[in-house]
């Protein structure tokens, strides 16, 4: 990886932490001098803060754990009794075995404490869930699993400390049993489980308060995942120059379909909008007509055979391919792919274009030579790989084995590198899951890379603009309609850029 590619990376703000890497953070402040039962002080602090802001005052229950998500809970409890709410504390275990920070925090509670048990949610306006915290590593069980699965039908408002009890930090996968929270609070950053499903979908709003943990800390863990933003590529990307020319901002070869043939349409559409100098559809011969007359602002160019396709490739200013939507599966796109990849320049694969390596998928990763990005949805992903576990894990293995930048889509995108560093996105609205929208992310992570963007970036920038020209538009959206919104989101993204420009600050 380049240096700017490392600085484009290096926003702190953005980084996701593991709850080991939290772990480790938590380490770093108390190296600097910061006690941890500070830490946990301005936790619960925080926490009554932003239940404050959400709710009028109603009775709290704190449900507390045995460990420093239990701390928390009751630091939290003592500052909303401070401000006049009804509370009432229960704890899983027995308050006697807490230990450290947390059996300091226990101490400054002059209420009363009862049992976690089967009543412990009679009369709750709102529950404070502070049982387990994001770094749980076995599932629920017992009057955990019992109440938690009570809570779940309750019906009764939840703010959760860290992460909803029983969701893995790590991975957004559910231990045992969770219920969703309406408000979360975390510390210091975002865990992965934040923004992977099911764990997005039981957090509701999630707010990220400082404690105090020093941003140093990022320097000894040294992240390799990241939510998206701007902020990561923002910097690098590619505006329009006054000397920009048409050949300067690449050429984006697309292939088209004989019988699909509005898939790879819009490929192209997506990478002209996108910012591509050129792009050139390889039309097949009998359908070159339907192509030629719908695509004014394309060229259009018919072919017949692997022969003529190999001459397409011959010229290097097509220096991004995109092959797959539409293209059908088969012996023919298998070829295809394989010349694609014969040439060493930038290659974008998707849809058909993995499905007809399924019998064969090491034919496809040896033949990867050059920067290449595949673009699977879940069921493209497993005809290739077979790999099992969480989301994030599952994609890395993905890049690692094929050397390629594995961007596996969904409501909660990830975009992992073969060097181990990966990207959650987080932004896309549910109009997105829609038919040909795949392939409009094709074709603008194309456009990126034709530009100059690094697969990792182009294919995260890719996945924003897609996300937020789907936002821009609202409901309603079809595939072609996301191209259209495309110039409203970069307006706004070069006139952030310009703003910073004329500040001297980091995008």
């Amino acid at each position: 990886m380049d240096s700017h590619a490392k600085d484009s990376l290096a926003h702190d703000d953005l980084a996701l932490l593991t709850p080991t890497q939290m772990g480790a953070a938590d380490q770093a402040s108390t190296a600097a001098g910061t006690k941890v039962a500070t830490l946990m002080e301005a936790a619960g602090a925080a926490v009554a803060v932003a239940i404050g802001g959400h709710w009028v005052m109603r009775s709290v229950t704190v449900l507390c754990g045995p460990g420093n998500n239990g701390g928390d809970g009751f630091v939290t409890a003592r500052h909303l009794a401070a401000a006049g709410w009804p509370v009432k504390v229960v704890l899983l275990g027995a308050r006697e075995k807490l230990k450290g920070a947390a059996a300091e925090a226990a101490a400054k509670w002059t209420g009363e404490v009862s049992a976690l048990g089967p009543k412990s949610l009679e009369g709750a306006g709102v529950v404070v869930d502070a049982l387990f915290g994001a770094g749980l590593s076995r599932d629920l069980t017992g009057t955990a699993l019992a109440v938690v699965t009570a809570l779940k039908t309750a019906k009764i408002p939840i703010c959760a400390i860290d992460t909803p009890s029983g969701l893995d930090g790590a991975t957004g996968l559910v231990r045992g049993a969770a219920a969703r929270a309406d408000l979360t609070v975390t510390f210091f950053r975002k865990k992965p489980g934040h923004l992977l499903y099911p764990g997005r979908g039981l957090c509701g709003d999630l707010v990220v308060a400082d404690i105090g943990t020093p941003v140093s800390a990022l320097e000894a863990i040294a992240p390799h995942t990241w939510e998206n933003g701007p902020g990561l590529w923002l910097d690098a990307y590619p505006w329009p120059e006054a000397e920009s020319h048409k050949y300067k901002r690449g050429e984006v070869l697309v292939l088209g379909g004989e019988q699909i043939t509005g898939a790879s349409r819009m490929t192209a559409l997506a990478a002209a909008r996108a910012g591509a100098g050129m792009v050139t559809l390889a039309a097949p011969k009998p359908v070159w007509s339907l192509y030629a007359g719908a695509l004014t602002d394309i060229i259009v160019l018919a072919f017949e055979d692997e022969a003529a396709w190999n001459g397409l490739l011959a010229d290097k200013r097509r220096n991004v391919i995109a092959v797959g939507p539409g293209a059908g599966v088969g012996e023919a796109t298998r070829r295809h792919v394989l010349a694609a990849l014969a040439t060493s320049r930038a290659v974008v694969l998707d849809a058909d274009a993995l499905t007809s390596f399924a019998e064969a998928p090491e034919d496809l990763f040896t033949a990867i030579r050059g920067p290449c990005v595949m673009t699977p949805h879940e069921g493209e992903f497993m005809r290739l790989f077979h790999f099992e576990g969480d989301k994030l894990s599952r994609t890395r293995a993905a890049a690692r084995q094929s050397g390629a930048v594995v961007l596996l889509k969904g409501p909660d995108t990830v975009i992992a590198a073969p060097d181990g560093r990966a990207i959650i996105n987080a932004n896309a609205p549910p109009q997105l899951a829609t038919g040909g929208s795949g392939d409009v992310l094709t074709g603008f992570v194309a456009a990126l890379m034709a530009q100059g963007l690094a697969p990792f970036e182009a294919a995260a920038a890719g996945a924003w603009l897609h996300g937020a020209a789907a936002a821009e538009f609202g409901i309603g959206l079809v595939a072609k309609d996301l191209p259209e919104a495309l110039p409203w989101v970069l307006q706004r993204l070069k006139a952030l850029t310009d703003a910073h420009a004329a500040t001297g600050t980091a995008p």
